[in-house]
């Protein structure tokens, strides 16, 4: 018990605290990016593929030119063609969303590993350190939040500026349009088909970018499979999420929490040390059943305001194909 009250006041050391916020880059990027999409309608089932395959891209163009900053956009580019290609087979082809994307990443996933085989245990150029002047010398706050680098203090800037245009700006409020109600907003002239093409493509975009994130500056390096799982961890946090992405990304937060806790844990009971990693993963499912489970949700209906903080309905056309009549 010690050991596990240990443990746990570890997690609220500040080094700790900041390796968190470090470590959750990658995740922040592909959850906003897979909730913009969800946001317009279309399921991106295959974030973990695509993931994997857009930190292998990443990799391999910072690694071949020497210079991490064009690892990024080479990353986006593979994000939005992987996410295009399932707006293009719903929209288009009348195929289904799920199974598209799921297709893609199987093949993505297998991509990655053949395409990657020669680049195991290289190493990029890593992104610099940037402590942000003045600030970064704050307690607790200034290495929580200003000692990163640039990748990192994106990411958060993400979650904000996604918050802010889907809440906060017309354009946003059409993009809740096309996935909430689609008749209604072609009624007023929003083009829905090409919003979601767009938006599938921006969220494949940041998609991508999270993946590059893990090979060049979460884990830096490229391993056979270094974002394994963590595409279904993106999809299960946007439903914990609530589709907002200031919940979302708590989430984020709350998983890398959990993977911080179970490495504090392996010291302390090394007899589990090979089962203690995986403890994030089922304690995210747990969390998602807790947030869906029906007599909370219940309860929650008695308090609209807890309601609104706590619960949130998926986009009522999430998954569904719209036809121009």
């Amino acid at each position: 018990m010690s050991g596990f009250l240990s443990a746990l006041w570890e997690m609220f050391d500040t080094a700790t605290i900041a390796s968190i916020v470090a470590g959750s880059s990658g995740l922040l990027f592909a959850t906003m990016g897979e909730t913009i999409s969800e946001k317009a309608g279309v399921i991106n089932l295959s974030v973990d593929g695509s993931m994997m395959l857009s930190a292998l891209a990443g990799f391999v163009v910072a690694f071949q030119t020497d210079n991490v900053w064009i690892g990024f956009p080479a990353a986006a580019a593979v994000g939005v063609a992987v996410a295009l290609i399932i707006a293009f087979g719903n929209i288009k082809l009348g195929l289904n969303q799920v199974a598209v994307g799921f297709v893609l990443f199987a093949l993505c996933t297998a991509l990655s590993r053949f395409l990657g085989s020669g680049y195991v245990g290289r190493q990029p150029v890593a992104v610099p350190a940037w402590d942000i002047p003045g600030l970064s010398s704050i307690p607790f706050f200034g290495p929580v939040l200003f000692g990163h680098n640039v990748i990192v203090y994106l990411s958060i800037l993400t979650v904000f500026a996604t918050y802010y245009f889907i809440y906060r700006t017309r354009t946003g409020l059409e993009l809740q349009g096309v996935g909430e109600r689609p008749e209604a907003a072609h009624s007023r002239g929003i083009p829905v088909n090409k919003l979601r093409y767009f938006y599938t493509g921006l969220g494949g975009a940041l998609i991508g970018i999270g993946g590059a994130a893990f090979t060049l500056d979460v884990k830096i390096g490229w391993s056979d499979r270094p974002t394994l799982n963590l595409g279904w961890i993106v999809l299960a946090i946007v439903i914990f999420g609530g589709w907002h992405p200031l919940r979302a990304a708590f989430g984020v937060l709350f998983f890398g929490g959990m993977q911080a806790f179970a490495l504090n844990l392996q010291p302390e009971f090394p007899t589990f040390s090979q089962v203690l990693p995986s403890i994030p993963f089922p304690a995210m499912i747990l969390a998602l059943v807790v947030v869906n489970w029906r007599t909370l949700l219940d309860w929650l209906d008695r308090y609209p305001w807890l309601r609104a903080i706590l619960r949130s309905d998926p986009p009522t056309a999430i998954g569904t194909r719209f036809e121009v009549s």
